[in-house]
């Protein structure tokens, strides 16, 4: 078992912390005035500078594949780019890419809206949590009454990241209500919708910059062939969409708090009291000792994750833990980073209070700490994975 990175590896890593520190660092205070000033923090147009930018470098479509024009380094490569470019606030994500569901679009599909988005031409967004139905898939209410050859949603959808820009959503809709009250899984369908086929998006406005939208479906019309996948076949898809993000928001963990502990190591060698850098009392050497153990647990437990997706295996479980312990412990690392800075670290002249606001999220989206703890207590106390064991077990048999 190898546990360092291969040269390849290491120097994707140095190119992209090159980029981060050449290209989105210095943009930090400009996308700080932007949203204390109420606005986003980079334009459109700003973002796709930068991702050409990006793609100079070398790095365009991560994880698409080759016959799209994508890089596909795999999902140790994506966890080590998220985790780099997380060591900046700025709002920025990588150029080439589509959500991996669509890939699961047929022909027609893929030429109208995969390769679109691709290309950067079209903005997706993916609508399954309701106001009443987030992790609690019974719940969900929004439905698809099929009429001749199309289908009627209506229904609410909320907190969905990239809602307000979005051109079409992939929602998953209650196609078999007998169906769906048996299981609660079963009997829904994801639908391929345009905004333009009527559905509208209502701004959320939250403590931190992330700002989701609810979707409004109202008698919206959407043809049989904008059907995503099967007819009631779009519980699984929802699952793999929501686990290939639970792991990166760990990734993401990782990122800002190595940032986070560097800016307290770098104050606290300059920062004095009584004479003494803070550096040398035992105070402040305890926490940055525990964040620095804290941040090399949440990375192996991410790569651990990649790695098992990298191996064809599932990876929920392990996604589970590496999502639920790298949210936790940013929030850690992050209060302690403002405890060490003192009354500067709670102002606004310092980035650390816009960390903690969205640090703070990521104990909530993609799934709670409550639901993590839930597949992972279950998936031991059912015996679907086993202690001590190293690597996965069948799709089927994993819970989510």
């Amino acid at each position: 078992m190898d546990l360092r990175l291969s040269e390849e590896q290491k120097m994707v890593q140095q190119t992209i912390r090159k980029f981060v520190e050449t290209e989105l660092i210095p943009l930090e205070n400009e996308v700080l005035r932007n949203e204390r000033a109420g606005k986003p923090g980079i334009s459109k147009e700003k973002l796709r500078e930068l991702q050409l930018k990006a793609k100079e470098f070398g790095f365009w479509g991560i994880n698409t594949p080759t016959e799209y024009g994508g890089a596909d380094l795999g999902q140790m490569m994506m966890a080590i780019v998220a985790m780099e470019v997380a060591k900046t606030f700025v709002p920025f994500k990588f150029g080439g890419s589509a959500d991996n569901i669509l890939y699961y679009g047929n022909e027609e599909q893929k030429k109208k809206y995969l390769i679109p988005t691709i290309n950067g031409d079209k903005i997706s967004c993916f609508a399954m949590t309701e106001p009443d139905a987030g992790s609690d898939t019974r719940n969900l209410k929004t439905t698809a009454v099929k009429d001749g050859n199309e289908w009627v949603i209506n229904g609410e959808k909320t907190f969905i990241t990239g809602g307000n820009d979005a051109d079409f959503t992939m929602v998953i809709a209650v196609t078999d209500k007998e169906l769906h009250a048996k299981t609660g899984r079963d009997g829904v369908t994801c639908f391929i919708v345009d905004r333009d086929m009527g559905w509208k998006s209502e701004y959320i406005d939250t403590m931190g910059e992330w700002g989701p939208a609810s979707l409004i479906f109202d008698n919206v019309r959407v043809p049989e062939e904008n059907i995503l996948g099967e007819i009631n076949g779009g519980y699984n898809l929802g699952l793999e969409w929501i686990g290939f993000a639970r792991w990166l928001v760990g990734a993401r963990g990782v990122g800002a708090a190595e940032r986070l502990l560097q800016m307290a190591i770098d104050y606290s060698k300059e920062r004095k009291t009584f004479g003494k850098p803070i550096s040398e009392r035992q105070a402040i050497q305890w926490p940055i000792a525990d964040s620095a153990v804290e941040i090399e647990a949440a990375k192996w437990l991410v790569l651990n994750a990649a790695y098992t997706l990298d191996q064809g295996e599932d990876n929920r479980h392990q996604a589970a833990m590496a999502k639920l312990y790298g949210a936790n412990m940013a929030g850690r690392v992050v209060d302690r980073v403002m405890q060490i800075h003192g009354g500067m670290g709670y102002t606004r002249e310092l980035p650390i209070e816009r960390w903690y606001r969205e640090l703070r999220l990521y104990r909530i989206y993609d799934g709670t700490d409550e639901i993590q703890r839930l597949i992972i207590s279950r998936n031991l106390l059912k015996g679907n994975v086993k202690l001590g064991q190293i690597g996965s077990r069948k799709k089927e048999e994993v819970h989510v």
